[in-house]
Parts: C-alpha cells; structure tokens; sequence
C-alpha cells in the first residue's frame, strides 16, 4: 500500500536531527576541467517539496543527478535518511524519479509500465497488481491499464510517468522538469494534482526547474541557484519578497531597478534617497557602505503606483504601452530614472490602459514595503 500518513492539510515540521531525509554535505563534482558543483551544503526535510531553481547549466540538474546515484560526487558527502549513499548504486537507493521525456517503453501498456520496478524488486503477482491498481486509481487512470503510451495524451502519459515513480514506495521523489513539454493550461491542472498527491503521501520530494512560476507555486522551499552554487534557500515567500543578493532579486519574478543613493544604516535597516522620496530597505546587503554612495533598489512591478500629481514621487515617466493579462494590467513607463530606461508597473484591473493613455506624464511612487537594495554592481 502507498504510504499516506501525511494528508493534505498538514504542514511540513520545522527541522530536527530525524526530520532530514536526504542531506547534500559540502558536495562538490566535477567534469573535466569544469566545477558543476563548488561545495554545496542543503538539508531537505522529510516530507518537503524542495525546488532547485536556475538557469541553464546552473548544476541543478547535476545536483539531482547525484541523489539519483547517476554520477559520483568527486568530494563531500550525500546522506538519504541518514545513510551516505556515495558509492550504493541506484537500484539501491529506493529513489523514484520521473524524467524531463517521461522515458516510458512504447512497447508495454500503462500498467506494465508502472508495475516494472516492482518486477524488479520481484514482489509477489498479487501484491503487484494490488500496488499498480492503487496508484493508477491515484493519478486517475483508473481503466486505461491496457493503453500503450502512444495511445495516451501528453498529461496521461505524464501521469503514468509519476505512477511508475510512486509506486515503489520511494523514500525520495525527483522529479526533472516534468511539466516543459505540457501546454499552459494542462502544465497549470498538473502543477495542481502532482501538489495534491505529494501532500496526501507526504513523499519527500526533490523539483528540478528553470521556470520560476512553477518554483513560487508549487514549493514547500525553494534552493536558487547559480553557477554551482546555492544563493539562497527558503519559502517562495521569503525568495520572492527578501531576496539575499542581486541574482535572487533579479532571477526570481520581475523586477525595476533603479539607482539611489544612501543616506545612513540604522540598525537592521538602511535609509536610501530616490528621487523626492526615501525608503528604507534591509541594511545586510549595504554592510560597509558610506553614505552618499550610490545604490540599486529593486523593485516589483507591484510595488509601484502611479498618479498624475506633483506630489513627492520617485521618478517620472511617460506610459509607452498596456499589456491585458485579464485581472491586472502591465504598465510600461518610459522612465530616466530607471536603469533599463523603462519601469514595469502592475495595476489591478482592468481600467488602468483609459486612466493612463499611452504618452501621458506620469508620476511614479512606491509602496516601501518589502524594497531591497544592494551595491552597485
């Protein structure tokens, strides 16, 4: 039987010496000449929904390659419930993983396909065919035991795919970028139903991607990461809203930049001048700045606001275009003060394309909450 202790309301625990389930330990690879991976340190909790998230050729993959047992770490050490699993091999590993392709045999059915890592393991017919019969019924596939993968859409095959994964009672689930070759509305109902099945197993689960919607969404956690290395861990929330460096701010989600210049450190937080106004932001990022120096606040399209006043503004701009996305318009102001040269601004509804036609004057001004600044790079 699948294992569902977990069911889906219940939140992943704070951390403990028994709550990690897998534990990258200083993990360092190499190919040739080429560090993939420079040291990287990450405990993943049981149960959790762990992202790695970044660009192309960022070692995300090669860091889900290691768990697999696919490649061989070249330093440090990779403990799956506490056991160092550098050199088991990968039938060893009771890892489920579910591949970028799907990698299903054309020449089986749905439920061959799904039941062989159980004929692996030589379990008993019976107990086979109970496990197989449960875990189609989970991603509702429930009467296409018969089908061969040609015979199914992109969805139905993805879902045989993670029923092949699951079925073997993994410790850890990895999953590869699964959702990239799915249409933007089945890759949206299938972000949903994967997260539902994941919560009610409560399957420690490891998320490879470059698409940062899906990161936000879907994780408990989330690991950005960027030439080899880790940037920062933590909630799409805390990713999102207190990015820790540049890259963090600027990879994940949209953002404006523009060049301010600080005033003073005051305490935990730090004064920054922009434009008419100022702002306080996290003093970390500035630590051992002087005053008078320039800086480059972030800024969410969200965080901004417009008016047609002559009241204290950060900048001012001139609207250059309107882009409907149906519950909220995308704003693009020409704007000096911006380091690109144009502001994104996001405005709820659906009226904003009359309130601001394109060439008119525009005062820009934000909403300081949750700002970040760092040095000019």
């Amino acid at each position: 039987m699948l294992n569902k202790a977990v069911d889906s309301g219940q939140h992943v625990p704070p951390p403990g010496h028994d709550d990690i389930a897998v534990r990258f330990d200083s993990v360092l690879k190499r190919f040739g000449d080429v560090v993939a991976l420079h040291e990287v340190s990450l405990p993943i909790r049981r149960g959790e929904f762990m992202t790695l998230l970044g660009p192309s050729g960022c070692g995300k993959t090669t860091l889900l390659n290691l768990v697999a047992g696919f490649f061989s770490p070249d330093g440090g050490k990779i403990l799956v419930d506490g056991e160092l699993v550098n050199d088991v091999p990968t039938y060893r590993r009771e890892i489920g993983m579910m591949f970028q392709n799907y990698a299903l045999f054309p020449h089986m059915t749905v439920a061959a396909n799904v039941a062989y890592g159980l004929k692996m393991r030589r379990l008993p017919r019976r107990e086979i065919a109970h496990r197989v019969r449960d875990t189609l019924a989970l991603v509702k596939l429930t009467g296409m035991e018969d089908r061969r993968p040609r015979q199914l859409s992109g969805g139905q095959q993805q879902r045989v795919a993670l029923a092949r994964a699951l079925v073997i009672n993994p410790k850890v689930l990895l999953l590869d970028e699964p959702f990239s070759a799915l249409d933007r509305n089945l890759r949206a109902s299938m972000q949903v139903e994967l997260r539902e099945i994941q919560r009610k197993l409560g399957v420690t689960t490891i998320f490879v991607t470059h698409d940062q919607g899906e990161a936000l969404s879907l994780s408990d956690r989330i690991a950005v990461m960027s030439e080899g290395r880790i940037r920062q861990v933590g909630t799409p929330s805390e990713i999102y809203t207190v990015p820790c460096e540049r890259f963090v701010a600027s990879f994940v989600g949209d953002a404006n930049v523009m060049r301010g210049r600080l005033e003073r450190i005051d305490g935990s937080d730090a004064i920054v001048t922009l434009g008419r106004i100022q702002v306080r932001v996290p003093a970390a990022p500035l630590a051992g700045m002087s005053p008078s120096e320039p800086v480059d606040l972030f800024l969410r399209p969200e965080q901004l606001q417009v008016s047609d006043s002559s009241g204290a503004a950060a900048a001012l701009g001139t609207t250059a275009a309107h882009v409907f996305q149906g519950g909220h318009v995308d704003l693009y102001v020409d704007c000096s003060d911006c380091m690109s040269g144009r502001l994104l601004v996001r405005l709820p509804g659906h009226e904003a394309a009359m309130h601001w036609p394109i060439g008119s004057r525009i005062d820009i001004s934000i909403n300081s909450k949750n700002v970040v600044a760092f040095p000019v790079a």
